[in-house]
């Protein structure tokens, strides 16, 4: 099972329903980690084993980069904002979450929604 580290804007209904779904799901907040800048908090995520969710642009453009240089992360899960609802973010992140191996998720971005 996959475990996540939310990142500090994402909506707490999907944390919370995730949870309720049997989820194991940590938040930046509940973590300390809420100031650190992106390439810090992907550091923690690293750090924890857990695999970074983040509707945030600029967080998606660090693990890019890491991507391209060789530079190793756990693994980056994306959903834009505006495209994505939350049911369809819960659903998706609890498939990962359940279904996923965490040694596959080493340098991976994967874009929500998953269909």
């Amino acid at each position: 099972m996959i475990e996540l580290f939310m990142d500090v804007h994402v909506h707490s209904a999907i944390t919370d329903q995730l949870r309720v779904r049997g989820v194991d799901v940590l938040t930046a907040q509940e973590d300390g980690s809420r100031k650190l800048s992106d390439p810090r908090l992907l550091d923690r995520a690293s750090e924890l084993g857990r695999i970074l969710f983040t509707q945030d642009a600029d967080l998606l453009v660090e693990a890019v980069l890491r991507q391209r240089s060789g530079r190793r992360f756990v693994g980056v899960i994306y959903a834009a904002q505006t495209r994505v609802t939350i049911g369809e973010c819960v659903d998706d992140l609890e498939l990962i979450a359940k279904a996923g191996d965490p040694a596959k998720w080493i340098n991976r971005v994967e874009y929500l929604p998953l269909r």
